[in-house]
């Protein structure tokens, strides 16, 4: 027995991983090389210059052969000590799991719950980071984009409350889903650590994870007592410096960074976030034409890789997914952790045009139809049009 063969290209239009550019993938199908050999320095080099521009700053970036996951607990081990009190919010699914990754190295959290509809309040921020006068909080963790919700969190103003505390806690940020798709400034916003993944908007596999790290942080690692090896800042700087690393390192996912940067950069960075923009903005229009609700309540953290929806009450959004899936081929994101049943998320990031989105949408309009969940029809039409005229 064999399955039905469904013509045309799959739609992946989950929030991450992304769609993987051709010239990507004939990039990393190249030979491996010695890694340890005189060619691969060059590679190594060229890497970290075009990163630079991505994550706005001139400081150390490092890469590992992991997922997201392993970037926070890279930053986790190296920028803190067993024991450390650590401000973390409750913004969705991903900041909960960095939480409990925090939790499982032996830190502190001081947890703020939230209702998964907004980002952090930056208030709050300076209000818990005020009454720690003894500074025993040593970093505020923040998820700039949720992927679970679809909500953008304000980092500089983030960054604006801990210097109005006037305290001298780390600012760490993951931007696995925000990254080369919403606007980030490493340096100017006065980040400690970025932590980012390969799989979304830099247009990779899964595989790699990044820390961008200020001086601050590497002066703070010194002191670190957490035990570990593999994650260690100062290993893999000295070695990055002369254009190796400390790991055997996934040789044909650097060829596809390289090639994956050099998109980023022809498009231009201001291009492509103005792209990320204009078809997030595309898709809301969408969902609001349909009569349906965005999950995201404040338009100021409206989301430039992914939109979540709202079904109405009683309607299951994997119902849904699973009709889209079965009969136009294209895969949309469930619903994680107290989100699963009542949304699902369109992922709008990566390598994406006009006319991808419009297919993704109309595949949308007439799953909401077959599943016979209520809804006003004209969603593709509102968004062609803003296309159209913007």
């Amino acid at each position: 027995m064999t399955d039905n063969y469904m013509p045309g290209r799959h739609f992946l239009q989950i929030p991450g991983p992304s769609n993987v550019p051709d010239s990507v993938l004939r990039a990393m199908a190249q030979p491996v090389i010695d890694h340890r050999g005189p060619e691969f320095p060059e590679l190594t080099f060229g890497i970290l210059e075009k990163l630079r521009p991505i994550f706005n700053t001139t400081g150390s970036i490092f890469i590992y052969p992991s997922s997201g996951t392993g970037g926070w607990e890279c930053a986790l081990l190296n920028a803190l000590s067993p024991g450390d009190k650590v401000l973390a919010f409750e913004t969705g699914h991903f900041a909960t799991l960095w939480k409990n990754v925090a939790e499982n190295l032996g830190l502190h959290i001081v947890w703020i719950p939230g209702d998964w509809r907004h980002g952090i309040n930056p208030s709050l921020v300076e209000e818990k980071l005020s009454e720690d006068s003894k500074h025993e909080i040593k970093a505020v963790l923040a998820v700039q984009t949720e992927t679970s919700t679809g909500v953008t969190s304000q980092i500089p103003r983030i960054r604006a409350a801990i210097d109005a505390a006037k305290h001298p806690a780390l600012f760490l940020v993951d931007t696995v889903s925000s990254l080369a798709c919403t606007e980030f400034r490493h340096d100017d916003w006065g980040v400690d650590v970025t932590v980012s993944g390969s799989q979304k908007g830099l247009m990779l596999p899964p595989g790699l994870s990044f820390n961008a790290v200020s001086e601050q942080a590497l002066a703070r690692a010194k002191s670190s007592t957490a035990q570990h090896s593999y994650w260690r800042w100062d290993t893999i700087l000295e070695n990055n410096q002369l254009g190796y690393f400390p790991y055997t390192p996934n040789t044909n996912l650097l060829y596809g960074l390289d090639e994956a940067l050099t998109l980023l950069h022809r498009e231009g960075m201001d291009n492509v976030l103005a792209r990320h923009a204009r078809l997030a903005e595309a898709t809301r229009r969408a969902v609001t034409a349909w009569g349906l609700e965005n999950l995201c309540m404040n338009p100021e953290e409206y989301c430039n890789s992914l939109t979540a929806v709202l079904v109405p009450e009683g309607y299951d959004a994997d119902v849904l997914r699973k009709i889209i899936l079965e009969r136009f081929n294209m895969s949309l994101g469930t619903g994680l952790g107290r989100l699963k049943g009542p949304i699902f998320r369109i992922g709008h990031l990566g390598d994406f045009n006009d006319l991808m989105l419009a297919g993704t949408l109309s595949g949308i309009e007439m799953g909401l139809a077959l599943a016979d969940i209520p809804h006003s029809s004209g969603g593709v039409d509102a968004a062609l049009e803003f296309l159209a005229t913007n």
